[in-house]
């Protein structure tokens, strides 16, 4: 067993989305210079039109303007090849991104919610990483790249005519204000809308989740309209977004117009006057065009370039917030003891503590029983026991060594969960019996169905073992989906197996071939805990625990627990709920 140590593949995916960062700046040292050669090739335009006009038609030569126009369009078929090869660059930087990123999006998005987090939260960094890429596949990054060649263009005008530079020059000064403006307007509004949307998203996540309660019960209608609410604070703020993106783009685009007929006719005026050819006006008036028109699409592109910007701080967040890989020891898969030491366990939610002090022991070959009022603390233990809540305090141990010290990867070779609500993975049923493994021709897996006596059940499928299940394995009944999750926990005959209310939907046939899975694994040497609301378990157990009001109020020999016919007294009602009076009554 490997002691503190994250999977040999998360510790190489950690390093890559450390490295994002050096990988952009290095990507974009070679779109910079791209983006050079592909605006000085931009005043391929200015330049041919100042020949043409003061060349070509004062001279008359058919040979200049055929020479001209061929370079011209040599010109600028280079023009259009670096641009298509920057594009192409910054779609596969991000096809790149995400292949680097997504696995540590899909980690987070599977351990946040066990943190208190929503199904919705937990999946923003992977909505990030397709909004990151999008925007590299659109438009603004090209122009942002552009924006430090403005100066370029703004030379050449002033080259032209001083004053026409001039008035090239504040417009870009106008238009880089109103992109001031934008951010100030636009940020705090996004990130509004941002949130109202995943507010929006959560209920909608909710609403799908309890579809069958909600139809069942008459309460349709009333969570449309709770969605709606939400749906509308969100189109209310996103609404103001955009109009503020939209205003101030229609803005600029309008300045640009203005200006470049000013130009025109400031050009006319110089011509008139002897200042400049006619040629340098047409030259003048598409050199400030280009000068003005990344400012103008980075504008029209602000919205996108907050969503890529909150999108980077988020993952960049999610990156930080990653453990260093610690140091390794191997040690041997446990085979002898399961200890809890003066747990604490809290609601990842709310913090509120639901589990305190809670002290016991389990050797191998030994099974537990744990009952006790709904509410008191049961599946909290389970969950604590599986790894899937952190104590505040405390330990659980295997041999010896914290469940905090195991690797992810050997967690399942160690421990086998059954939860309370079972939902199975999307695929089949062999994929969700072994859990992804490659290895279809396991006998794992067969050994695994056989011992949660379901096996004849899926053997009589249409499709046996490649039966798919369905979303959350609604294909099965309720009975199938839990015989199902159990042979998934007992697959690979994990030391610990933990099974939350695992009768909860089996008829009696279920619940006999249960207690024959219990028997078994406690035969091989294995330890069983298992949360019991139905009394015929209990025969199947050595050892109780009665879980009251988050504190352990009672754990040892199951007879001495319950009362035997020798004199130890049972229990009374309040301490285990009327449900569990009446199973340790049938016990007895």
């Amino acid at each position: 067993m490997a002691q503190s140590r994250p999977a040999p593949d998360f510790r190489r995916r950690l390093k890559a989305a450390n490295l994002i960062r050096q990988d952009l700046m290095r990507h974009a040292v070679g779109l910079f210079a791209i983006s050079g050669v592909i605006n000085v090739l931009a005043l391929t335009g200015s330049i041919y039109m100042m020949q043409v006009y003061d060349r070509v038609l004062s001279s008359g030569s058919t040979d200049t303007l055929l020479f001209l126009s061929a370079l011209a369009l040599a010109l600028y078929v280079f023009h259009g090849g670096f641009e298509a090869i920057r594009s192409q660059i910054l779609v596969r930087f991000g096809a790149r991104l995400d292949q680097r990123l997504s696995p540590l999006a899909q980690q987070l998005s599977i351990e946040m919610p066990r943190y208190g987090f929503s199904t919705t939260e937990a999946m923003e960094r992977g909505r990030a990483i397709d909004t990151l890429r999008g925007f590299l596949g659109s438009s603004a990054p090209g122009a942002l790249f552009d924006l430090p060649w403005v100066p370029l263009f703004l030379i050449f005008v002033f080259l032209l005519h001083p004053a026409l530079g001039a008035v090239t020059l504040a417009g870009a000064v106008v238009l880089a204000a109103l992109t001031v403006v934008a951010e100030i307007r636009s940020r705090g509004l996004t990130q509004a809308a941002q949130q109202a949307m995943v507010q929006r998203n959560t209920t909608a996540e909710s609403n799908a989740r309890n579809a069958d309660a909600l139809i069942a019960m008459g309460a349709v209608n009333r969570a449309v309209d709770r969605y709606l609410a939400q749906n509308a604070d969100h189109l209310a703020t996103a609404t103001r977004a955009a109009d503020v993106a939209a205003t101030l783009s229609s803005i600029s685009r309008m300045l640009r117009m203005v200006l470049q007929s000013g130009l025109l006719g400031l050009g006319a005026y110089f011509a008139l006057r002897g200042q400049m050819s006619a040629g340098a006006i047409i030259a003048v008036s598409v050199a400030s065009s280009r000068a003005l028109a990344p400012i103008d699409q980075v504008i029209g592109n602000w919205r996108n370039l907050l969503g890529a910007r909150a999108a980077y701080a988020l993952l960049r967040d999610a990156i930080a917030a990653q453990p260093e890989p610690g140091k390794t020891v191997d040690l041997p898969l446990p085979t002898g003891s399961l200890r809890v030491e003066g747990m604490t366990v809290a609601s990842p939610a709310t913090g509120r503590v639901l589990l305190a002090d809670v002290s016991f022991e389990l050797k191998a070959g030994q099974a537990l029983a744990v009952i006790g009022p709904s509410g008191g603390g049961k599946s909290t233990l389970m969950r604590a026991l599986a790894g899937v809540w952190q104590p505040l305090r405390g330990a659980v141990r295997v041999d010896d060594v914290s469940l905090a010290h195991i690797p992810q990867d050997r967690m399942g070779k160690i421990i086998g969960y059954l939860p309370q609500e079972v939902n199975l993975f999307a695929g089949s049923i062999l994929e969700n019996i072994n859990r992804f493994s490659e290895d279809r021709a396991s006998r794992q897996v067969y050994v695994a169905a056989a011992t949660a006596g379901v096996h004849t059940m899926i053997s009589a499928l249409p499709d046996g073992y490649d039966t798919q299940v369905g979303s959350a394995g609604t294909a099965l009944s309720a009975g199938q989906r839990q015989r199902v999750g159990l042979a998934r926990a007992l697959f690979g005959d994990p030391f610990v197996v933990l099974l939350d209310e695992p009768n909860a939907a089996l008829d009696a046939a279920g619940e006999k071939a249960l207690n024959e899975t219990i028997k078994i694994i406690r035969d091989r040497g294995g330890i069983v805990v298992v949360v019991a609301h139905r009394p015929n378990v209990l025969k199947a157990v050595d050892m109780v625990a009665v879980v009251q009001n988050g504190r352990l109020a009672a754990f040892g020999p199951r007879d001495e627990v319950l009362g035997n016919k020798q004199g130890t007294a049972s229990p009374p009602a309040d301490l285990v709920g009327d449900g569990h009076a009446r199973a340790v009554h049938a016990a007895e």
